[in-house]
């Protein structure tokens, strides 16, 4: 219960309005979803279908520039990452494997597809959800917890 007393409910609650904001702006604005995944794929040329590439480029530029202006406005933002290099770098690898598998990523199907009501973002946002939990319940088993 320690990682309750540095919850951050503002922040948390400001940083979801954007990406709300961010993804109605890009549905309605440019009619395309704002699925992280698949623009990154149009982005680096491994897709070809989607928003065109340079507005898939300008979004995935956007991301840590965006994050840049926060922490220029705000402060300096405070990161931890668990493990060593070589456990994020596999991580990412499986995460990109997964979205690939999943047809998208937690942001195209948990905040583009969920508001869309698309039934298979409703269930791959559900195979996300039961893994996360069940990732974390096995990593605090193993007493490697956070």
């Amino acid at each position: 219960m320690d990682a309750f007393s540095r919850a951050m409910p503002a922040a948390g609650f400001a940083g979801g309005l954007l990406i709300g904001i961010a993804a109605a702006l890009m549905l309605l604005g440019a009619g395309r979803i704002a699925g992280v995944s698949g623009l990154a794929a149009r982005a680096v040329g491994l897709a070809t279908a989607g928003a065109p590439r340079g507005v898939a480029l300008a979004f995935i530029v956007g991301l840590p520039l965006g994050a840049a202006a926060v922490a220029a406005a705000v402060g300096p933002i405070a990161t931890r990452f668990p493990g060593s290099a070589w456990t994020l770098v596999v991580g990412g690898l499986l995460v990109g494997f997964g979205t690939r598998l999943g047809s998208g990523c937690t942001s195209g199907h948990g905040v583009c597809g969920l508001s869309r009501l698309s039934f298979r973002s409703v269930v791959a946002t559900a195979v996300f959800m039961a893994s996360g939990f069940a990732t974390v319940a096995a990593i605090n088993a193993m007493g490697g917890g956070w």
